[in-house]
């Protein structure tokens, strides 16, 4: 026995990865232990390391006493229970870029595939037949390629769709209006503006209840007649029977995916009777090349986890929060968080080109680049494809284009501490502000819109725009009880803010409610009169 860390490499991962991890600790090959093996060895482990199939439930992170980080050779962590492990104090990591490159090729390589029925006449001609006329395909070369989601996997498709000579516009309203420019693409308004433009057309959006089923019946009617649809990343992202529907009718001419709704997947609705379809088994990461990054990037992140003084650059649960600033900048934290989610969905531009954040009072007289990361993480967290965390925030947000600059001052008017956040979008700026309040430092919210007021931050807030009239408040309360919503608490602000621009006969009212707010109740409010605008927002 030595004194070295000892490690567990659970799952089959490249030799490269399994020789670096040898070079600094002891490792432990068990890919083909049982499960009760595994169980009863798992608590003789410094680190572990494991792919998609080992499940780090929070029992297993408990029989792991003396496990100091886990590492996951790939993108998501789905598999382990990171809250669990962040209790017990484990660094959790895992190879985000791993598989960006390999994603976007199989995209290209799918889009050619349908383009030119290679899977089709490939299991035309080793059935003996020799069917030339029956494959006739189209050209890429100048035809519009659409792409829904323009971060890091999109961004690669359209540099590689660009060497075909393709035209590319796309939509994010999260990258900012110069990175379109660098890469050559027109940037879209909104889906539809893609929709109406594209012969091609590719999803790279995350799952978020928003996104679930993105392309439903409404997005392909919307569609050019004739459009091509590919999906290697998500298969909830598109309504299957909505595709069907559209393949059906014509409006699609073709579809290839490498994603399905559940998975493994051998019956499905489009595998069968669709020669204008093209599927593979959720082969988007599946290249030897990005087999060996994700096994040599998660053991080098383990090393370093390990590592007295290592840098960890892909954790997922651990800010950098130094013990000196946790007791003046700890409790700004969850309300800096909130305060991005707010204004990026306040915000009434289609991307985002810069973030202002501003610090007043004695939060002004620290390192306040954790609170820079935190208000990064509500912007970004749920319109990227990558979950968001503390390590990689400022690097999505800095591919995506989005500048973020800081003000600091040391005093607050009428408050101890301030924290304004504003995104700028062209011309438009939206500003949210807020502070903390008493011996719990609860979050509240000061300013919205423009307009000043005071209300508790909970995790369901619905904000209304209106004219200022009579009986407004209690339309809302009206529709909100009509719905089954209890209210906690609301606050109106009606006094112009003219350094915002603000109006003497607007108003805005923020309510928090003990439920989220359906966005259909929503949109039945805002289409009242004298009402401007409206956001649901769960925090």
């Amino acid at each position: 026995m030595t004194d070295r860390p000892r490690i567990l490499v659970k799952e089959q991962i490249a030799d490269a990865g399994v020789e670096l991890l040898r070079a600094h600790f002891d490792v432990d090959l068990g890919a083909d232990w049982s499960d009760e093996q595994f169980r009863e060895r798992l608590p003789e482990y410094d680190g572990i390391l494991i792919r998609s199939a080992t499940k780090m439930t929070e029992e297993l992170i408990e029989l792991g006493a003396k496990l100091k980080v886990i590492g996951r050779a790939g993108v998501g962590v789905n598999n382990v229970d990171v809250p669990a492990a962040t209790k017990r104090g484990i660094v959790v990591v895992n190879a985000p870029q791993s598989n960006v490159v390999t994603a976007a090729e199989h995209t290209l390589a799918l889009l050619l595939s349908l383009a030119r029925k290679i899977p089709q006449a490939h299991a035309s001609l080793t059935a003996h037949k020799w069917e030339r006329s029956k494959f006739n395909g189209v050209e890429v070369y100048e035809k519009t390629l659409g792409i829904v989601g323009f971060g890091r996997i999109g961004q690669l498709v359209a540099q590689r769709a660009r060497g075909f000579g393709m035209y590319v516009v796309a939509y994010d309203p999260f990258v900012s209006a110069d990175r379109y420019r660098e890469l050559g693409a027109e940037k879209a308004e909104t889906p539809a503006e893609v929709y109406a433009k594209a012969d091609f057309l590719t999803i790279h959006l995350p799952v978020t209840p928003e996104t679930r089923g993105f392309l439903d019946a409404d997005a392909f009617a919307a569609m050019k007649d004739g459009v091509r649809v590919i999906n290697c990343a998500r298969g909830e992202l598109v309504d299957d029977a909505a595709l069907k529907d559209a393949l059906d009718a014509g409006k699609v001419a073709g579809a290839a995916l490498d994603v399905f709704p559940s998975e493994p997947i051998t019956d499905y609705p489009l595998f069968d009777g669709y020669d204008n379809v093209v599927v593979t088994p959720h082969l988007g990461a599946s290249t030897t090349e990005a087999q060996d990054r994700a096994g040599t990037q998660t053991a080098e992140q383990i090393i370093a986890a390990l590592t007295p003084g290592g840098v960890v650059t892909t954790a997922v649960n651990v800010p950098a929060i130094s013990p000196a600033d946790m007791e003046v900048l700890g409790p700004f934290v969850p309300l800096c968080r909130q305060l991005g989610r707010l204004a990026v969905s306040l915000a009434a531009g289609s991307s985002i080109d810069r973030l202002d954040v501003e610090y007043l009072g004695r939060i002004g007289e620290r390192d306040t680049r954790l609170l820079s990361v935190a208000v990064l993480m509500g912007v970004l967290a749920g319109h990227v494809e990558e979950e968001v965390n503390a390590v990689n925030a400022p690097g999505l947000a800095e591919e995506r284009g989005i500048e973020i600059s800081e003000t600091k001052r040391t005093t607050a008017r009428d408050f101890t501490d301030l924290v304004r956040v504003s995104i700028v979008s062209g011309e438009t700026r939206t500003r949210v502000v807020g502070t903390t309040f008493g011996r719990l430092n609860r979050p509240h919210l000061l300013e919205a819109w423009g307009q000043r007021f005071d209300l508790q931050l909970e995790d369901d807030i619905a904000l209304f725009r209106y004219r200022d009239v009579p009986g407004m408040i209690g339309r809302v309360g009206s529709a909100f009880g009509d719905a089954g919503i209890n209210i906690v608490s609301a606050a109106v602000g009606r006094q112009p803010d003219g350094a915002d621009g603000g109006d003497e006969s607007s108003a805005v009212m923020a309510v928090t409610s003990d439920a989220p707010v359906p966005q259909a109740v929503v949109d039945a409010i805002v289409a009242g009169d004298g009402f401007v605008a409206g956001r649901a927002v769960s925090l």
